[in-house]
Protein backbone atom coordinates (compact mmCIF):
# COMPACT_ATOMS: atom_id res chain seq x y z
CA UNK A 1 0.00 0.00 0.00
CA UNK A 2 2.96 2.52 1.04
CA UNK A 3 4.45 1.93 -2.72
CA UNK A 4 1.35 2.98 -4.17
CA UNK A 5 0.78 5.98 -2.60
CA UNK A 6 4.60 7.38 -3.21
CA UNK A 7 4.07 6.17 -6.64
CA UNK A 8 0.90 8.38 -6.73
CA UNK A 9 2.96 11.08 -5.27
CA UNK A 10 6.14 10.78 -7.58
CA UNK A 11 3.21 10.94 -10.24
CA UNK A 12 1.72 13.96 -8.97
CA UNK A 13 4.91 15.58 -8.63
CA UNK A 14 5.79 14.98 -12.47
CA UNK A 15 2.88 16.48 -13.34
CA UNK A 16 3.46 19.49 -11.30
CA UNK A 17 6.48 20.17 -13.02
CA UNK A 18 5.33 19.81 -16.21
CA UNK A 19 2.38 22.16 -15.24
CA UNK A 20 5.67 24.44 -14.52
CA UNK A 21 7.07 24.18 -17.54
CA UNK A 22 4.26 24.81 -19.23
CA UNK A 23 3.30 28.21 -17.09
CA UNK A 24 7.23 29.35 -18.37
CA UNK A 25 6.18 28.72 -21.55
CA UNK A 26 3.37 30.46 -21.67
CA UNK A 27 5.01 33.24 -19.47
CA UNK A 28 7.54 33.52 -22.10
CA UNK A 29 5.00 33.93 -25.14
CA UNK A 30 3.01 36.46 -22.95
CA UNK A 31 6.61 38.78 -22.85
CA UNK A 32 7.84 38.39 -25.70
CA UNK A 33 3.95 39.57 -27.46
CA UNK A 34 3.71 42.35 -25.00
CA UNK A 35 7.02 43.31 -26.08
CA UNK A 36 6.71 43.02 -29.41
CA UNK A 37 3.63 45.52 -29.10
CA UNK A 38 5.64 48.11 -26.71
CA UNK A 39 8.27 47.90 -29.16
CA UNK A 40 5.84 48.33 -32.30
CA UNK A 41 3.31 50.97 -31.05
CA UNK A 42 5.11 52.89 -28.24
CA UNK A 43 8.71 52.84 -29.28
CA UNK A 44 7.90 52.62 -32.86
CA UNK A 45 10.92 50.23 -33.97
CA UNK A 46 9.23 46.87 -34.19
CA UNK A 47 11.55 43.94 -33.39
CA UNK A 48 11.68 40.67 -35.66
CA UNK A 49 12.63 38.11 -32.84
CA UNK A 50 9.52 38.35 -31.12
CA UNK A 51 7.11 36.93 -33.55
CA UNK A 52 9.39 34.08 -33.86
CA UNK A 53 9.65 33.82 -29.83
CA UNK A 54 5.57 33.44 -29.55
CA UNK A 55 5.67 30.96 -32.60
CA UNK A 56 8.46 28.92 -31.00
CA UNK A 57 6.98 29.36 -27.52
CA UNK A 58 3.44 28.65 -29.04
CA UNK A 59 4.48 25.10 -30.82
CA UNK A 60 6.72 23.53 -27.37
CA UNK A 61 3.26 24.60 -25.56
CA UNK A 62 0.81 22.66 -28.03
CA UNK A 63 2.86 19.78 -27.83
CA UNK A 64 3.97 19.61 -24.18
CA UNK A 65 -0.21 20.07 -22.79
CA UNK A 66 -0.92 17.55 -25.20
CA UNK A 67 1.47 14.95 -24.48
CA UNK A 68 1.68 15.57 -20.72
CA UNK A 69 -0.84 17.46 -19.01
CA UNK A 70 -4.31 17.11 -21.07
CA UNK A 71 -6.60 13.92 -19.45
CA UNK A 72 -8.12 11.79 -21.91
CA UNK A 73 -11.31 13.49 -21.75
CA UNK A 74 -10.42 16.59 -23.09
CA UNK A 75 -8.85 15.27 -26.04
CA UNK A 76 -11.40 15.44 -29.41
CA UNK A 77 -12.75 12.09 -29.66
CA UNK A 78 -14.98 10.28 -32.07
CA UNK A 79 -16.82 7.78 -29.64
CA UNK A 80 -19.97 6.83 -31.41
CA UNK A 81 -19.25 3.50 -31.61
CA UNK A 82 -17.39 3.26 -28.07
CA UNK A 83 -21.01 4.92 -26.36
CA UNK A 84 -23.09 2.69 -27.72
CA UNK A 85 -20.94 -0.57 -26.12
CA UNK A 86 -21.27 -2.19 -23.32
CA UNK A 87 -18.59 -1.78 -20.60
CA UNK A 88 -17.09 -4.82 -21.31
CA UNK A 89 -16.49 -4.24 -24.88
CA UNK A 90 -15.49 -0.50 -24.18
CA UNK A 91 -12.88 -2.43 -22.57
CA UNK A 92 -11.73 -3.83 -25.18
CA UNK A 93 -12.42 -1.08 -27.21
CA UNK A 94 -9.97 1.00 -24.82
CA UNK A 95 -7.06 -1.54 -24.96
CA UNK A 96 -7.20 -1.87 -28.84
CA UNK A 97 -7.23 1.61 -29.43
CA UNK A 98 -4.07 2.28 -26.51
CA UNK A 99 -2.17 -0.37 -28.62
CA UNK A 100 -2.86 0.94 -31.50
CA UNK A 101 -1.55 4.38 -30.92
CA UNK A 102 1.41 2.86 -29.06
CA UNK A 103 2.01 0.67 -32.24
CA UNK A 104 1.35 3.81 -34.92
CA UNK A 105 3.84 6.19 -32.10
CA UNK A 106 6.29 3.23 -31.68
CA UNK A 107 6.74 2.71 -35.47
CA UNK A 108 7.00 6.50 -36.30
CA UNK A 109 9.56 6.84 -33.65
CA UNK A 110 12.82 5.90 -35.71
CA UNK A 111 11.04 7.97 -38.80
CA UNK A 112 10.68 11.20 -36.73
CA UNK A 113 13.75 10.89 -34.87
CA UNK A 114 15.70 11.01 -38.37
CA UNK A 115 14.22 13.94 -39.56
CA UNK A 116 14.83 15.78 -36.12
CA UNK A 117 18.27 14.98 -36.16
CA UNK A 118 18.52 16.16 -39.89
CA UNK A 119 17.32 19.52 -39.22
CA UNK A 120 19.81 20.52 -37.08
CA UNK A 121 21.97 21.70 -40.29
CA UNK A 122 18.65 24.52 -40.50
CA UNK A 123 18.27 26.96 -37.86
CA UNK A 124 15.62 29.77 -37.46
CA UNK A 125 15.59 32.93 -39.28
CA UNK A 126 15.59 35.32 -36.57
CA UNK A 127 16.63 33.69 -33.05
CA UNK A 128 19.05 31.37 -34.75
CA UNK A 129 17.56 28.48 -33.18
CA UNK A 130 18.33 25.06 -34.45
CA UNK A 131 15.76 23.58 -35.80
CA UNK A 132 16.54 20.31 -34.85
CA UNK A 133 15.38 21.93 -31.13
CA UNK A 134 12.53 23.65 -32.09
CA UNK A 135 11.14 20.29 -33.87
CA UNK A 136 12.14 18.17 -30.78
CA UNK A 137 8.98 18.66 -28.75
CA UNK A 138 7.01 16.39 -31.09
CA UNK A 139 9.97 13.52 -29.91
CA UNK A 140 9.18 14.38 -26.50
CA UNK A 141 5.08 14.82 -27.10
CA UNK A 142 5.28 11.19 -28.88
CA UNK A 143 7.65 9.62 -25.60
CA UNK A 144 4.91 11.17 -23.24
CA UNK A 145 1.78 9.96 -25.95
CA UNK A 146 3.93 6.36 -26.12
CA UNK A 147 3.74 5.98 -22.10
CA UNK A 148 0.63 7.30 -21.39
CA UNK A 149 -1.22 5.07 -23.79
CA UNK A 150 0.85 2.33 -23.36
CA UNK A 151 0.01 2.55 -19.24
CA UNK A 152 -3.75 2.67 -20.31
CA UNK A 153 -3.19 -0.66 -22.35
CA UNK A 154 -1.42 -2.56 -19.42
CA UNK A 155 -4.13 -1.22 -16.46
CA UNK A 156 -6.76 -1.98 -18.60
CA UNK A 157 -5.54 -5.59 -19.17
CA UNK A 158 -4.40 -6.62 -16.06
CA UNK A 159 -6.76 -4.75 -13.52
CA UNK A 160 -9.75 -6.29 -15.70
CA UNK A 161 -11.60 -2.67 -14.75
CA UNK A 162 -14.81 -1.77 -17.64
CA UNK A 163 -13.81 1.86 -19.41
CA UNK A 164 -15.59 4.45 -18.39
CA UNK A 165 -18.64 5.88 -20.33
CA UNK A 166 -18.05 8.78 -22.09
CA UNK A 167 -19.45 12.05 -21.20
CA UNK A 168 -23.00 12.71 -22.43
CA UNK A 169 -22.58 16.94 -23.44
CA UNK A 170 -26.33 17.19 -23.31
CA UNK A 171 -26.58 16.10 -19.53
CA UNK A 172 -24.22 19.14 -18.66
CA UNK A 173 -26.96 22.00 -19.98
Amino acid sequence: MRGRSAWRRGIAWLKDRADNVAVALLAAMFVSFILQILFRYVVGAPLTWTLEACLLTWLWLVFWCAGFLLDDRDHVKFDILYAAAAPPLRRVFAIVSALVIVVAFAAALPATFDFIAFMRIESSSSLGVRLDYVFACYLIFSAGVLVRYGLRALGRLSSGEAAEAPADPDRSR
